[in-house]
Order: C-alpha cells, then sequence, then structure tokens
C-alpha cells in the first residue's frame, strides 16, 4: 500500500470558491465587522452625552479620513449583511433553492449591496 499525502478530508485548498461559499464567508464577517463598528457608534453617543469638547473629538475623528473610511465599510458590511439576510429568510421560507435562483440572488445581493451603499453615501453628502 502507498502513502496517500492527500488531505483527509475537503477543506478550502482543495475546493475553488465558489460564489455560496464566498457569501457564506461574507455573510459572517460582516455580522462581525457590524458588532465592531458598533463600538464607534457606543463611542459617539458616550461623546455626546460627554459635552461639548467630547462630542467636538469625536466628531473630527468620525470626519477624518480613517474615520470615513470605516464609517463606509461599516456601511457596506450593513447592506451587504440585510440583503442576505433577506436572501436568506426567503431560504428559510422554502424559496429560491434552485441553483440558477441561488446564483441570480447572489448576484442581486452584490449589486443591492453596492447600490444602497452607495445610493446612502451620495444622499448624505448631498445633505451636508
Amino acid at each position: 500500500m502507498s502513502a496517500d499525502h492527500r488531505p483527509l478530508s475537503p477543506h478550502l485548498q482543495v475546493y475553488k470558491p465558489q460564489l455560496t461559499s464566498v457569501m457564506s464567508i461574507l455573510h459572517r464577517l460582516t455580522g462581525i465587522a457590524l458588532a465592531v463598528g458598533t463600538l464607534l457608534l457606543v463611542y459617539w453617543l458616550a461623546a455626546a452625552a460627554g459635552g461639548p469638547e467630547s462630542y467636538a473629538a469625536a466628531q473630527a475623528f468620525i470626519a477624518s479620513p480613517i474615520g470615513l473610511i470605516l464609517l463606509f465599510v461599516w456601511t457596506l458590511a450593513f447592506f451587504y449583511h440585510l440583503c442576505n439576510g433577506i436572501r436568506h429568510l426567503f431560504w428559510d421560507a422554502g424559496y429560491g433553492f434552485e441553483l440558477p435562483t441561488v446564483y441570480k440572488s447572489g448576484w442581486a445581493v452584490l449589486i443591492a449591496t453596492v447600490v444602497l451603499t452607495l445610493l446612502s453615501w451620495a444622499i448624505g453628502l448631498a445633505v451636508m
């Protein structure tokens, strides 16, 4: 019997990434990003309760390039998690399990994420 050096169970090095697997991983990562990003919201609210000086410092951080990038990534994670969560609700109801529908809904989630994120930022910047 020859020694076989193949992996004993499937893992990421064996399978090519597919839309469904990448979206599943992204859904988990965006959940984590939302939880971590909520800390920024808590900081902002605590600064607002702390008085004008602490609120001004929080506003300055959020308006900085790093703060805006964090806010943009949080917005992107929010809309992805929202749209993919709605997709999962349809799956929970028993709809959309056909393979072509799975891929169409996956692409719809990605497109909706980008459109909603850019639209919300465009509206937000127009109001400022």
